[in-house]
């Protein structure tokens, strides 16, 4: 039984319903591909002993009378930004050595009460701060796939590039992401594997390590579009922990995906058709509206007319908020704490466990913010920025209002691409990873992106969906539809 760890959730929801397997064989099954797999460098910090004790408490709960949950036995990885309850949680930086809190973030919380079994945490970009997992104290999270006749170690995107990693390869049947500005559907593009960032609000935030606070939001990682709506399902909820957490109902996501999206408006935004994009991208984007046309979706040409501001817009309120958020790190209560020299006192310590303890993107981003947030620049770059933000939403507001029910665009401009090509260059070229993803986040909105395609050399080629506020099961039964026209089934060959 050495292949569980290749089914979906829904598979083996199934199967450990049906008697078939325990959850216990199918956390062995993940454990021993995890062991196999350390040149990916997808896990960080392994929970064993969690695992198979949580395991067991799913076997309990799978042979009571009453139907167990969906989740229910079925082995996740977590990011290491959620922070789980006597595990090491560090966001990938060194500021947060040894740090193992002592509470249970509200989402991973949540998964566990539903019965699923926590293998261990995975490897991100150090503070969710990157598109490429290269900013990671732990080292680089490295994809599972490779260009035809090139053995070139790819990126498997960013910031949950361990998340995205592991589920690919399937070390594990899905795992936890966040998103800022594509941190969840960049790497699942790069991967061929499906994420969705529902709306903001739509899952707490509580216990998670903070980036940038009106941006952050916490999603699944998946095998499927199916895998998708059932994990979704246990992650959301109201919270009242969470000030911007939404007091809605959870609907039923898999219960909406039927297949039928006949008389839905998809909407294909003229600006998302960039200088530059790869003849590639554009030919899946094309497919991808005549897989939905030839389902029975209305085909509308819309126009986001703000969208060439939003990169900018978002690298500097992201900043901002990160440089806000990451004052906490200063070696006094938990994490690094820097050598003093004698005479130090405590502006030394500040200065030297923060330099210490960040990594030099992390360093960039805070310098940034705070030079924005700075009298004298604060009208000039972040309440400008801010004014952006408000009418890139106002453009997706009216395009709702005139009837578009999604948006079909590009997930990522390119397939993946190898680690430390874009590491010594300009940084705006590894930011322009985020061209299609961030407008979706400062405007609050739920994005899927879902594997459509693979490139000439065979690399994955993903499309995103972006969705009506708090409308993620119509948003899942479209990509669904889409998923099932595509028939995407490739999978990376085991080289590691």
């Amino acid at each position: 039984m050495t292949d569980l760890n290749a089914l979906t959730i829904a598979e083996a929801r199934d199967r450990l319903r049906g008697k078939d397997i325990t959850a216990t064989e199918l956390t062995e099954a993940c454990l021993a591909r995890i062991e196999d797999a350390g040149a990916l460098g997808a896990f960080v910090h392994h929970t064993i002993d969690v695992a198979r004790e949580q395991a067991a408490q799913a076997d309990k709960r799978l042979q009571g009378r009453e139907e167990a949950p969906a989740l229910c036995g079925i082995p996740l990885g977590i990011k290491d930004l959620f922070c789980t309850r006597g595990v090491a949680s560090q966001a990938g930086s060194r500021i947060l050595e040894g740090f193992r809190p002592e509470y249970e973030s509200t989402v991973t919380a949540q998964l566990f009460d539903a019965g699923a079994v926590m293998l261990g945490k995975l490897n991100m970009d150090e503070f969710a701060m990157g598109s490429s997992n290269e900013t990671s104290v732990y080292g680089n999270a490295v994809n599972p796939w490779r260009r035809q006749g090139d053995d070139a170690a790819l990126t498997p995107g960013g910031s949950s590039g361990g998340s995205a990693s592991a589920v690919a390869a399937d070390l594990c049947l899905a795992a936890t992401g966040t998103d800022t500005g594509g941190s969840i559907r960049q790497p699942a593009a790069f991967t061929g594997i499906t994420g969705i960032k529902p709306t903001y609000g739509r899952c707490s935030r509580w216990g998670i390590v903070a980036f940038a606070s009106s941006l952050d939001q916490a999603g699944p990682m998946t095998k499927s579009v199916r895998d998708a709506a059932i994990m979704l399902g246990a992650m959301c909820g109201h919270d009242p922990k969470d000030s911007t957490s939404a007091d809605l109902p959870v609907p039923d996501f898999e219960a909406m995906l039927t297949g039928d999206i006949r008389g839905k408006v998809i909407g294909i935004p003229r600006e998302y058709r960039m200088d530059g994009m790869s003849a590639e991208i554009d030919a899946l984007w094309a497919k991808g509206r005549a897989m939905l046309e030839d389902a029975g979706a209305e085909i509308r040409d819309i126009s986001l007319p703000h969208t060439k501001y939003a990169l900018p817009a978002y690298y500097v309120i992201a900043p901002a908020e990160a440089s806000s958020n990451l004052a906490r790190y200063d070696g006094v209560r938990y994490g690094h704490r820097a050598k003093l020299a004698p005479g130090d006192g405590i502006t030394e310590m500040y200065e030297k466990t923060r330099a210490e303890g960040f990594g030099d993107e992390v360093k960039r981003r805070v310098m940034v913010g705070t030079y924005v947030l700075s009298a004298g620049f604060y009208d000039a770059y972040y309440n400008r920025a801010r004014k952006v933000r408000t009418l890139i939403k106002r453009d997706f507001e009216q395009v709702f209002a005139d009837g578009v029910d999604a948006i079909l665009t590009p997930a990522t401009p390119s397939a993946a691409f190898a680690l430390g090509e874009m590491k010594d260059a300009d940084p705006v070229q590894m930011y322009l990873n985020d061209v299609f993803t961030v407008t979706v986040n400062l405007a609050g909105l739920p994005g899927i992106a879902l594997p459509a395609g693979l490139s000439g050399e065979g690399l994955p080629l993903g499309l995103q969906l972006i969705g009506r506020p708090w409308e993620e099961g119509d948003l899942l039964n479209c990509a669904y539809t889409l998923e099932r026209a595509a028939g995407f089934v490739a999978k990376p060959e085991k080289w590691w």
